[in-house]
């Protein structure tokens, strides 16, 4: 399994970004989720896909971030508006072992990809 992320940048505070996670490997459909790790913090969920469609956001996040799958189910996105400088962090694409979301736990999620840099000054 293969997790690539990509599009993080430096923006000002109220821009927006599009991340985007290129998956391969997955043998089946799964929970994709986002997290995201600031200096000297543990990691944050912020945003998960089930397969049925449900999405959790994160209380920071949500009406700010919209995450999403592409019909090939290949390429996870998350699109960030609103930004501000607590957003600032390492943004990680993540493959639950589950295909349903029930939480934002980094313990459901065992693949991970190596993370995009977003700065919010």
């Amino acid at each position: 399994v293969q997790l690539v992320e990509s599009g993080g940048g430096s923006v000002q505070p109220g821009g927006s970004l599009r991340l985007s996670c290129a998956a391969s490997g997955l043998t089946a459909s799964r929970c994709m989720g986002w997290f995201r790790q600031a200096p000297g913090k543990a990691h944050e969920g912020i945003a998960a896909l089930g397969v049925l469609g449900e999405k959790i956001y994160e209380s920071s996040v949500k009406g700010r971030f919209t995450i999403s799958l592409d019909k090939t189910k290949t390429s996870l996105f998350l699109h960030m508006t609103s930004l501000n400088a607590e957003d600032t962090a390492m943004y990680y694409c993540a493959a639950s072992t589950r295909a349903a979301c029930s939480a934002l736990d980094v313990r459901d999620f065992d693949y991970w990809g190596q993370g995009t840099q977003v700065t919010v000054s």
